[in-house]
C-alpha cells in the first residue's frame, strides 16, 4: 500500500504518518525509488496508534503501548499501570476544567451585561479575584 491508501484505511493524515515514521513509531519499507510501501502490519500499527492518540495517550505512551503490544511475554499489569496513570491525568484535567467552568459560570452570572462599564469578568481577569 502507498501512503494514500494507508492514510485512508487508518484514518490518519499522510503528514501524521510521515511524522510517525520520522520519530520511529513505524518503519515502512521503501522501494528502490524511495517510495514508502506499507504492509498490513504497518496499517495495523497505525490504526492502533490512531486509537491510542484518540484516547489521549502521549507519543511516548504510544511508543510504550506499541512495544508492550508487540511483546508477547508482556505482563498485562504493565499495560494496566500505564492506563491507570493516564486515567489519573484525565481525572486531574477534568477537575481543573470543572473548576474553570465553576469560576467562569460565577463571573458570567455576576455580570449584568448591560450598558454600564462595570464588569466583574474584566475585573477578575485584571486582578485574579472575583
Amino acid at each position: 500500500m502507498n501512503i494514500g491508501d494507508v492514510a485512508a484505511k487508518s484514518g490518519l493524515p499522510a503528514k501524521t504518518i510521515r511524522y510517525y515514521e520520522d520519530i520511529g513509531l513505524i518503519r515502512p519499507a521503501r522501494t528502490e525509488s524511495g517510495y514508502r510501501t506499507f504492509s498490513d502490519s504497518d496499517l495495523h500499527k497505525l490504526t492502533f496508534l490512531a486509537r491510542a492518540r484518540a484516547l489521549g495517550f502521549s507519543i511516548e505512551d504510544c511508543r510504550t503501548l506499541l512495544a508492550l503490544y508487540e511483546d508477547e511475554s508482556r505482563a498485562s499489569a504493565d499495560v494496566k499501570k500505564l492506563a491507570e496513570e493516564h486515567l489519573e491525568q484525565i481525572d486531574a484535567k477534568l477537575r481543573q476544567l470543572q473548576s474553570m467552568r465553576d469560576t467562569l459560570s460565577h463571573l458570567v452570572h455576576a455580570c449584568h451585561g448591560d450598558d454600564r462599564p462595570d464588569c466583574p469578568i474584566l475585573s477578575d481577569l485584571a486582578t485574579g479575584a472575583e
